[in-house]
């Protein structure tokens, strides 16, 4: 394959990733009305894919989004975090034809290793596992999640992929709450962006369909909706 205004063969990792699918592109214009926010948690935007769950064509081009997005790609397992990753990992893995494992929270799983504890938007949390015989030493794989704010729980997969000798090609979710990305110290925001050159994670990628920017319906809410999130800052 050559670029046709240079002639010029194109590298394998430049033309592996389908990139037409552009973050807040048109495809996340359409879906972006899917996905309500709450007051949820003592967190005035908690963001529920439970919208786009309920209507099956959305979801559906979401799945087809992200299988499309992949298919040229050399992967060679697909990692679905606990618990949303589950739901969108196995529809995505069954449309290319490759392996899903499960990231889970400790003391679910049998022959597991975890990786150290690890801080979200919500508070601490204990460390992921993964089964040992699920990733093989050299293996590329795909992690999958809804939403990425801190980076907290998809930095937690990437260190279990590397204890077992994987590669992660991406870390690719639904929403992606650029906020958290590179903050200013004023904004008194966790940084993603440290987080992963502290863990040495700044090589591992991250792509997200839809941002914050389109993420703009609020949830129909009852007058007697109460927050009953389990936990609260």
């Amino acid at each position: 394959m050559t670029d046709d205004a240079t002639n010029q063969p194109l590298l394998e990792e430049e033309s592996a990733i389908d990139s037409s699918y552009k973050q807040d592109g048109p495809e996340a214009l359409e879906i972006c009305k899917y996905l309500p926010y709450f007051p949820f948690k003592g967190i005035p935007r908690f963001y529920d894919i439970g919208g786009f769950l309920y209507e099956p064509i959305i979801f559906q081009k979401i799945i087809d989004i992200f299988a499309n997005r992949y298919r040229n790609k050399q992967i060679d397992v697909i990692a679905g975090l606990d618990a949303r990753g589950f739901i969108l990992g196995p529809p995505i893995g069954l449309a290319l034809q490759k392996p899903f494992i499960m990231m889970r929270k400790q003391g679910k799983m049998p022959n597991s290793i975890s990786s150290d504890d690890y801080t979200t938007e919500y508070g601490k949390r204990s460390g992921l596992t993964v089964q040992r015989d699920k990733i093989q030493k050299g293996q590329n794989v795909l992690v999958i999640d809804d939403l990425v704010a801190t980076g907290g729980t998809l930095a937690s997969a990437i260190s279990l992929v590397k204890m077992l000798g994987g590669n992660v090609v991406e870390c690719a979710c639904v929403v992606e709450l650029k906020m958290f990305i590179d903050p200013t110290l004023e904004s008194g925001l966790p940084s993603r962006s440290k987080l992963f050159t502290e863990l040495g994670h700044e090589d591992v990628p991250i792509w997200g369909l839809i941002s914050e920017d389109l993420l703009q319906t609020q949830a129909a809410l009852p007058t007697d909706y109460v927050d009953d999130g389990e936990e609260h800052s």
